[in-house]
């Protein structure tokens, strides 16, 4: 698909791909590169390039990571024992599980995501480590199907910039964050805009890139929605290669796009209600 289309179409675009990784097997779904599925151009990223190790994290379960992140939330994001912790965009329960060594018996991990092949294989992972404290429920992050002041923490990892109304999304975050919450969100940005025709394409799109908008503009709609204190806590760039860039510029349109020093980034934001 590679025309322009609204955000309902990018939803349903968002929701058969991830949906798709979700029905896949674990063997074949594992470690992947960053945001990018196999059935997706990016696939051609080094997992480097977007994802993080999260291997020699205390509550790590290699069966939940689909290698969907580019950063780690949960390292940042001051869990306490005790607290209600939320993951916008879940999947198979990667940061959920993390979190729940970090909140221990007696706090609680909600899991939100729009897939519903996701939804049931986080489910599927939690009855297997016999966790009592940690759900999963389907829902639209733009619509966050919980109660005001729900959370203490909320967390997510490369999924804001699937969400075609992000002004939405962060005045949802703000509204279940409990008063003194916080949020720790690893994501795309860009310094500098990207050229019309990656913005337009639902490909790269749901690849987490071309949803991405540029870093003042991010932190603008963050303090829009009510937020204080926001702290970059991690950034790291991220090359994309010619080929992908191909895939949907021309030649003379690469070398342009390479000479505009546009950069993009995977980023840890902080911010606090």
């Amino acid at each position: 698909m590679k025309s322009e289309i609204n955000s309902n179409q990018l939803k349903q675009v968002v929701l058969e791909k991830y949906d798709h990784i979700g029905q896949s097997s674990p063997s074949n779904s594992a470690n992947k590169p960053g945001c990018c599925s196999p059935s997706s151009c990016c696939d051609t990223i080094d997992y480097e390039v977007f994802a993080e190790d999260y291997s020699p994290l205390e509550g790590y379960q290699s069966e939940a990571d689909l290698g969907l992140g580019c950063g780690l939330p949960t390292e940042f994001a001051h869990i306490q024992p005790g607290h209600t912790v939320v993951d916008l965009g879940s999947g198979a329960g990667n940061d959920c599980f993390v979190a729940r060594q970090l909140i221990g018996e007696t706090g609680n991990v909600i899991g939100i995501d729009f897939s519903p092949a996701m939804i049931k294989r986080a489910q599927e992972n939690a009855q297997k480590l016999n966790f009592t404290n940690v759900h999963f429920y389907q829902g639209d992050i733009e619509q966050i199907p919980l109660d005001d002041e729900t959370a203490d923490v909320v967390v997510s990892n490369c999924v804001m910039n699937l969400v075609p109304d992000k002004n939405r999304a962060f005045s949802e975050t703000f509204r279940i964050l409990k008063p003194g919450g916080h949020f720790s969100i690893s994501d795309i940005v860009t310094v500098g805009d990207l050229p019309p025709k990656i913005q337009k394409d639902a490909e790269l799109y749901a690849g987490c890139v071309s949803g991405a908008v540029d870093l003042e503009e991010y932190l603008s709609i963050v303090k829009k929605a009510g937020f204080k204190n926001l702290k970059v806590q991690k950034q790291k760039e991220i090359n994309l290669p010619d080929d992908i860039l191909k895939s949907v510029l021309n030649e003379q349109e690469t070398s342009d796009f390479r000479k505009s020093k546009t950069g993009i980034y995977s980023i840890t934001l902080f911010a606090k209600k």
